[in-house]
């Protein structure tokens, strides 16, 4: 069975893109005893569970995790706590799903979550950035959110930015993504019809606005955008395309400079062991859905992702 990667809420669960990609499941639960039960049979099922929540959450919702995994004194389940907008962690919870049937060990699988968040663009429309404390926020534009009928677009994620509608853009992704919107109490047209032809994105798809966002971006007057990979091929190899290290203290596979599952950080190299020769390419690695295999070469990734794909490489320390 693959990894089981789970969400704090429903509304974080998107849509699979295809039959093969697994549902996320929702932990915690309402109780104690209902989470500590359905983790247990998570693990039981899955061997492994990977569960991703805002860093915005409640310390209830975080806390009970932490206490679920402590009395089941189990080393199998990875709590991640994501610096995203709700939607941008539901994205991202859905790339995982899409890699979780692949051949990605859960170590791997886990770490990866930093490296895929480095390329999903996050961001709101917003009628007001008054109580927005998430991103920096000049008195200038403080000023402007007063006047009726300013709106404000803000990506939180790769980069912050925040312009006024119709006097600047928004630096966009440079390779091709699907876009998710979900509209709040103001809905508006300009995410699909200015935005996404400006990002020239592959793709629009409107789902639920998250219950969390009113609350990461300081309104419920909003219309929330996240974009990003959608291709599970090209997913794979830039995951693949990393080189991947043994965790020194529970031995699992990681990428990146930390253990997704006991958080130790990657041991510095010793400067007394010879450098590994290269692996070979991320194309060559199988992957285990059916009809479906890396692609040949890394002109076909996007920008960001060819260049990651183009040696096999470690992660610089506090790179994603």
């Amino acid at each position: 069975m693959p990894t089981a990667i789970a969400v704090t809420s429903p509304d974080l669960v998107l849509p699979p893109h295809d039959r093969q990609t697994p549902p996320a499941v929702v932990q915690p639960l309402d109780t104690l005893e209902s989470s500590l039960l359905g983790m247990h049979a998570l693990i039981e099922q899955h061997g492994y569970v990977i569960s991703l929540s805002p860093a915005s959450a409640s310390d209830e919702v975080t806390q009970r995790l932490r206490t679920v995994r402590s009395v089941l004194e189990s080393d199998r389940i990875a709590l991640l706590g994501i610096d995203l907008p709700p939607l941008g962690v539901a994205l991202l919870a859905q790339q995982l799903r899409q890699l979780s049937v692949c051949d990605f060990s859960p170590g791997v699988l886990a770490s990866a979550a930093r490296l895929l968040a480095h390329y999903i663009y996050a961001g709101a429309l917003l009628g007001s950035v008054a109580k927005l404390d998430r991103i920096p926020v000049s008195l200038k534009s403080h000023a402007k959110s007063w006047v009726p009928g300013a709106q404000f677009a803000v990506l939180a994620n790769p980069r912050p930015q925040l312009v006024r509608v119709g006097q600047e853009e928004l630096v966009g992704p440079e390779f091709g993504t699907r876009l998710l919107t979900a509209a709040g109490q103001a809905p508006s047209d300009w995410v699909t019809e200015t935005l996404a032809p400006a990002w020239r994105v592959q793709g629009v798809s409107n789902v639920p606005l998250p219950k969390e966002s009113a609350r990461w971006w300081g309104t419920g007057k909003l219309v929330e955008f996240a974009a990003g990979l959608y291709d599970v091929s090209v997913l794979y190899q830039l995951v693949s395309s990393v080189r991947r290290e043994q965790c020194h203290w529970c031995g699992l596979e990681l990428i990146g400079d930390r253990c997704g599952f006991c958080a130790a950080p990657l041991s510095p190299p010793s400067s007394s062991q010879p450098v590994p020769a290269s692996s070979s390419a991320p194309s060559s690695r199988s992957v285990t859905r059916s009809s479906l295999s890396a692609p040949s070469s890394s002109s076909e990734l996007p920008a960001p992702a060819a260049r990651a794909a183009s040696p096999v490489r470690a992660l610089p320390p506090g790179a994603t």
